[in-house]
């Protein structure tokens, strides 16, 4: 077995040794669980506080007003595992409505008595939210099936888009006969499988961390694989045409290649799988919640996912050397894109759950997770600007192409 399948084996059999971990090993969230305390009391706390909210905001003590609803969605919604849960066995759409929501409801608190009818409607529709969340878990016992069905669905939304982003990677490499810095590749993505676990581990251990710090150091990774994500695109498309590549290829030296570029491809492998990983293990914690001592629904759902991720990983592999150099360059800078810009709202959200930016709600806009669209005037802004830079380096870059092809051209003729 060659370097590059050992480096491969060992990533994968890390985030097995650390599902297993997650899977057996009881928590904090766990315990909770055990003392029979139903999701629809929790749900009610968490009503109670906001209800207290909306008096000290009739009060006129804004700020202690905020501090409660932080209260009930940190303490509460987060620290408890209700979010995880929800978004394990309800919906993320429906978690991502209620931090939406909380979000909001801070934002008017602060605009004071300008806010107040804000107030107002978004705590009623939020103490309703969460009820209906709590009576969904406080429902029948989930089945085998059911179990199953949800761990299998967890790993294909939390790790298709780290798949795609390594598969095009990687497939580039492949393609453009850079075969021995795949090392570097795999190593970024197991080191933050390592970070990963590391995350995690801290989130449970520190109760702190599982509020706003854990959605800003979140958001703030997110962030960074966009700026990544950009210049990689870019980097990619600047070499569609055959020219271009062969100019790439002629000029670049094995000193250049390891510092530069494979560098950059490998801080985007590990940021795709970091913004990943700890999602994925905490999420594993909350079915576990609900499983009680039924862990083997979990480990054929795992296993499955794991299945389905390679199987899209190989589709990549394989289907990428059968398109041509100019279309594969294309789609491969057209992907990295999307992720760019779907990384962007979703790294924006995050720093909105963590405190860190308002919440400013925009009315007929969808909730869609899975490209980072939410309806919130902070997340279309920032995917509009990454699409107006992204839009000006694909013109830049298809400038360039066809300048060159000219130039070439007249030389042939010559």
């Amino acid at each position: 077995m060659n370097r590059n399948r050992i480096l491969g084996v060992a990533a994968l059999a890390s985030i097995v040794a650390a599902l297993a971990v997650f899977l057996f090993v009881p928590t904090g969230s766990a315990q909770a669980s055990e003392t029979k305390t139903t999701w629809t009391s929790i749900a009610t706390e968490m009503n109670s506080i906001l209800d207290e909210a909306v008096a000290l905001f009739d009060a006129g003590d804004l700020n202690t007003a905020r501090d409660r609803v932080n209260d009930a969605y940190y303490g509460y919604y987060e620290a408890k595992g209700f979010e995880k849960v929800v978004m394990a066995h309800v919906s993320g759409q429906s978690a991502t409505q209620a931090e939406t929501e909380f979000g909001v409801i801070k934002k008017a608190i602060s605009a004071g008595a300008s806010g107040a009818a804000d107030v107002y409607s978004h705590v009623a529709a939020l103490k309703q939210l969460l009820l209906d969340q709590a009576r969904a878990l406080d429902g029948p016992a989930p089945s085998f099936g059911q179990l199953c069905w949800n761990a299998l669905v967890i790993l294909l939304r939390e790790g298709v888009e780290a798949i795609l982003v390594l598969g095009a990677i990687i497939a580039y490499l492949v393609k453009s006969g850079q075969r021995e810095t795949l090392p570097t590749i795999y190593a970024g993505a197991g080191f933050a499988v390592a970070a990963s676990i590391g995350l995690a581990v801290a989130i449970n251990a520190i109760t702190a961390l599982a509020g706003a710090s854990q959605e800003v150091i979140e958001g703030v990774t997110i962030l960074g694989a966009v700026v990544m994500l950009i210049w990689v695109s870019n980097w990619i498309a600047q070499k569609a045409s055959a020219s271009a590549w062969t100019a790439y290829i002629q000029e670049r030296t094995a000193t250049s290649l390891a510092s530069g570029s494979v560098t950059a491809l490998a801080a985007v492998s590990f940021l795709a799988v970091f913004r990943e990983g700890a999602e994925v293990i905490l999420l594993f914690q909350a079915l576990r919640m609900q499983a009680g001592t039924l862990t083997a629904p979990l480990w054929l759902g795992a296993g499955l996912g794991f299945v389905a991720l390679v199987v899209v990983y190989l589709a990549i592999r394989v289907l990428s050397l059968r398109i041509p150099l100019r279309p594969f360059f294309l789609v491969t800078s057209a992907l990295l894109a999307l992720m760019a810009l779907t990384f962007a709202g979703s790294g924006i959200a995050e720093l909105q759950e963590g405190d860190v930016l308002p919440t400013t709600l925009v009315s007929g806009v969808p909730h869609i997770d899975w490209l980072g669209v939410y309806p919130t005037v902070e997340t279309l802004s920032a995917q509009g600007f990454v699409l107006v830079i992204i839009t000006g380096l694909a013109l830049r870059a298809l400038h360039k192409t066809r300048t060159q092809e000219k130039t070439q051209q007249k030389e042939t003729m010559i």
